[in-house]
């Protein structure tokens, strides 16, 4: 018998025994993270991952911010390389070379802050075939280091490029001939976004009335998606757009004034009456942010919204942030003109009322996103008549402060729900039992920011009497009375969450790290804490003993980290250069991306597992098969540890 086991033994065939061009076959399906983690394994998929690595058509890393050290290995010469991503927070004009491929559809480039303007020249001079092109933060870092040559360069060497993300301060290129220069821009261009750029230039581009006789009365003729943020949003620009792009499906225009707009700087009636020309506009977001100023537009009313309605019936998405003087007869309007609405979003609706939803199930609207922030005289009885829209899938009600328990009881009733926000509301512990039977097993992302009257018993009810859960985003923020007893209960419910935010809860301590590096998602074959984001500043009860729980191997997968910096500041310090591609933010910052501005349709962010992808950039050739042993026994060993921490906690 024992003969038999070893020919059985002998004849057995290990995956790194495969032909390597059957070992290339199978991870060329793979992204790149997933490619590093098997290369991590051994050396003989080290190899074959490198090797991988020199043709596979796409190449996506935003989840870490690589050095030009690390990522060389990453980038080898690839002739077939069709689309990049990187965040490239660490790098600068050096890694030019290996990120500008001729070979290139899709490049986006996120955090450029220390790159010149020869990045912009240097896309235009060997990205022939480029299609879509991000950049973001471009030389923020160096003074503005940027030329309109720059930007002629780019614009007039990427003649394919049909999507542009300009995520900078465009207004440092003004200049007589900025208007020539966009002429130069792709024919093909149908998507248009610009971090920043004045209203001035905008209307001088698009101005069919220009002095210059030989620019084109529109200069950018195919453009169906425009996203601008601007220091005024005005009847002049507005109508400027209008006329000027007659293929416009998306407008996205954000304000964010630095005085009090006079008349001849400010959107009116008249402004918004002139939107939609053309009459294809489907999504349509005016926005005045109040970044720098408390400022409304108050020289819109409800006869803006009824002249606006008039030729927006087929508008399907509508973001309307900062009319101050727009009524319920206005919003009304909107509700019963434009038949084919499914996301609704209002911002500092001061006059929004219940009203507006009084008859809306006479209406044949069905609605999907409804987002509703800084509506104070909306109250339940508002929320349980938009509910009767049971195909709601994202619900944000944020500092709705008149809003309780029963407006919860009503939502409580939405079965496809999937993205919940009601931070600042006055809901209690009784309230969030109503979202156990049925909303909380379908939410995917959850934020009870500020909701002051939650006690540890709430959120216990809510996670209690079921099993499975599909909840990845958590926000207890400024909840004073939640303490390690409300961690213990997300432990025991073993949540598959990815973002926990926790900032500003004093009762917070060193046991609810124990219990988060100790939780266990419902997942078969998943080791570990699932967590990504972890914000802890100004958690009170944080130590010492915390940072031993979060070095490795307890949070493998957490890529920010958020904590206060006079704790100690020298052990901060030493976290961050324990863990090179984990971001540490001790100013209070908020991390990661604002999900409340998410408008899609994807309500869970797939993460890969990278923790093996950092070993195989960090290590060396060495890394493989020699150290296996050692790892499994440093596996069972923390296994044990970590047993041994919930048998405590337990008790």
């Amino acid at each position: 018998v024992e003969e038999e086991e070893e020919e059985e033994k002998a004849s057995m065939v290990g995956l790194d025994q495969l032909p390597s061009a059957l070992l290339a076959t199978i991870m060329v399906k793979l992204d790149v993270s997933s490619i590093c983690s098997v290369g991590s394994t051994c050396k003989t998929f080290r190899h074959c991952a490198s090797h991988v690595l020199s043709f596979i058509p796409t190449i996506h890393l935003l989840e870490i911010a690589p050095s030009i050290e690390l990522l060389r290995p990453l980038l080898p010469p690839n002739p077939l390389m069709r689309s990049l991503k990187m965040d490239c927070d660490r790098l600068n004009d050096s890694a030019i070379r290996l990120l500008v491929r001729p070979s290139l559809h899709e490049l986006h480039l996120h955090n450029c802050a220390d790159f010149s303007g020869r990045l912009l020249s240097e896309i235009g001079s060997q990205c022939g075939d480029l299609k879509s092109l991000y950049l973001g933060s471009v030389a923020e870092n160096r003074g503005r280091a940027l030329h309109v040559s720059d930007l002629e360069e780019l614009l007039s060497g990427c003649t394919q490029l049909e999507a542009l993300f300009l995520m900078f301060d465009v207004s440092i290129f003004i200049r007589h001939n900025f208007a020539q220069v966009w002429a130069l821009a792709s024919t093909k261009l149908t998507s248009l976004e610009i971090g920043y750029i004045s209203s001035v230039m905008i209307t001088e581009l698009l101005n069919p009335n220009l002095e210059q006789p030989h620019i084109q009365p529109s200069v950018l003729p195919r453009i169906q998606k425009l996203s601008l943020s601007v220091d005024y949003i005005t009847d002049a620009m507005v109508g400027t757009i209008s006329r000027g792009l007659p293929s416009l499906t998306h407008l996205d225009l954000q304000d964010a004034p630095i005085i009090e707009p006079r008349l001849t700087f400010d959107l009116t009636n008249s402004g918004l009456q002139q939107i939609n020309q053309h009459g294809k506009l489907r999504h349509l977001s005016l926005v005045r942010s109040q970044e720098f100023l408390v400022t409304y537009f108050k020289r819109v009313n409800d006869l803006g919204i009824l002249l606006m309605a008039d030729s927006c019936a087929n508008m399907e998405s509508i973001y309307l942030g900062g009319f101050c003087r727009v009524t319920d007869a206005g919003f009304k309007t909107i509700l019963h003109s434009c038949l084919s609405l499914c996301k609704l979003r209002v911002a500092h609706g001061t006059l929004l009322t219940d009203l507006v939803f009084h008859d809306i199930c006479a209406t044949s609207l069905s609605l999907t996103h409804v987002r509703l922030r800084w509506c104070n005289l909306l109250t339940n009885l508002g929320v349980k008549n938009l509910v009767s829209n049971v195909d709601l899938r994202v619900l944000d009600l944020r500092d709705c402060k008149s809003l309780g328990d029963e407006a919860l009881r009503a939502i409580g009733t939405l079965p496809k729900l999937k993205i919940l926000q009601l931070d600042g509301s006055d809901i209690t512990d009784m309230g969030l039992s109503y979202l156990r039977w049925r909303v909380i097993t379908s939410l995917t992302s959850l934020s009870l920011r500020g909701c002051k009257r939650l006690t540890d018993k709430g959120i216990s009810l809510l996670f209690e009497g079921s099993s499975r859960y599909e909840l990845q985003e958590l926000d207890l923020s400024n909840i004073p009375s939640i303490s390690d007893d409300g961690i213990f209960s997300l432990a025991r419910a073993r949540l598959p969450i990815l973002e926990l935010r926790l900032r500003q809860c004093p009762l917070i301590g060193d046991t609810s790290i124990m219990a988060l590096a100790s939780m266990r998602a419902r997942e078969e074959g998943w080791q570990g804490s699932r967590l990504r984001l972890l914000d802890l500043h100004n958690c009170g009860g944080i130590t010492q003993l915390s940072f031993s729980w979060l070095k490795r191997p307890y949070f493998p997968r957490l890529r920010w980290l958020g904590l206060t910096g006079s704790v100690n500041r020298d052990m901060v310090d030493a976290l961050a250069r324990s863990r090179p591609f984990l971001h540490v933010a001790c100013h209070g910052e908020e991390l990661g991306a604002d999900p409340s501005n998410r408008l899609d349709d994807s309500y869970t962010r797939e993460y890969d597992d990278i923790d093996e992808f950092e070993q195989w950039l960090l290590g060396g050739e060495d890394s493989g098969d020699d150290d296996d042993d050692n790892d499994d026994a440093d596996d069972e060993d923390v296994a044990m540890e970590v047993a041994e921490s919930d048998a405590e906690m337990e008790e």
